[in-house]
């Protein structure tokens, strides 16, 4: 028998633990391209190569809107703006923590480098009471990933 037992997960962006999460999918970190071309020809004979893009990943992340986390997400895209031959791209890591049930720890990482924020955050406003409207959803894009079990 296999079990996953999770939680505990961190995130960092810029060496910074971020802490101020809204609620649901928190970060969620999706690759859009395939890491791997195939094409086959005549005789079955087949060409597998690299494709570069399918290092890229797109990460959302939710944070409480004026929230510590947010306003240094916010500075980051204001130093971008103001200056983006300049601006320094972000590194960061997603550290899942996965239990088998027996003591034992793999820490499934996403080393994340080349990053940016990709737009700026919406807002909204919700007379019913809807948790969104108070968090703030970054879409930030990483241009060279790593996927880590140890």
């Amino acid at each position: 028998m296999s079990v996953a037992l999770t939680g505990k997960d961190t995130t960092i962006i810029l060496d910074r633990v971020f802490k101020d999460f809204g609620e649901g999918d928190v970060i969620n970190i999706e690759f859009p391209d395939n890491l791997v071309d195939t094409k086959v020809g005549k005789n079955g004979n087949a060409i597998v190569s690299l494709k570069n893009s399918g290092l890229r990943s797109n990460v959302t992340l939710r944070v409480l809107a004026g929230s510590p986390d947010d306003k240094f997400l916010n500075s980051q895209l204001v130093a971008f703006k103001n200056d983006p031959p300049s601006y320094v791209l972000m590194p960061a890591a997603f550290v899942k923590r996965v239990g088998d049930g027996k003591g034992n720890v793999t820490n499934v990482t996403y080393d994340m480098n080349g990053g940016f924020i990709e737009k700026i955050p919406g807002a909204k406003d919700n007379t019913e009471g809807e948790s969104e409207q108070g968090e703030a959803i970054y879409n930030l894009v990483f241009v060279n990933n790593d996927r880590i079990l140890a």
